[in-house]
C-alpha cells in the first residue's frame, strides 16, 4: 500500500475568491479555474509554489489570499 502523501512540512495558502469573474479576460477566468476557483466566497488551499504565487498575481483584484 502507498502511503499518502502528507504538505505537513510544506508551506500552504488559502485563497478566496471576492469578486466574480464575469466581464473579465479569459486568461483571468482561466486562471481562476486552475486555482480551483468557480464561485465567489469559494475557498482553495494549495501549496505554496512560486508557480500558484504567479497565478495569484494575475486574479490579485478578484481573491483574498491567507498564508499559513
Amino acid at each position: 500500500m502507498a502511503k499518502a502523501k502528507t504538505t505537513s512540512g510544506k508551506k500552504t495558502v488559502t485563497i478566496t475568491q471576492v469578486h466574480s469573474a464575469a466581464g473579465r479576460f479569459a486568461s483571468q477566468r482561466q486562471t481562476l479555474i486552475g486555482l480551483g476557483l468557480n464561485k465567489i466566497r469559494r475557498s482553495s488551499t494549495l501549496e505554496d509554489t512560486p508557480a500558484v504565487r504567479g497565478m495569484i498575481n494575475t486574479v490579485r483584484h478578484l481573491v483574498q489570499v491567507d498564508e499559513g
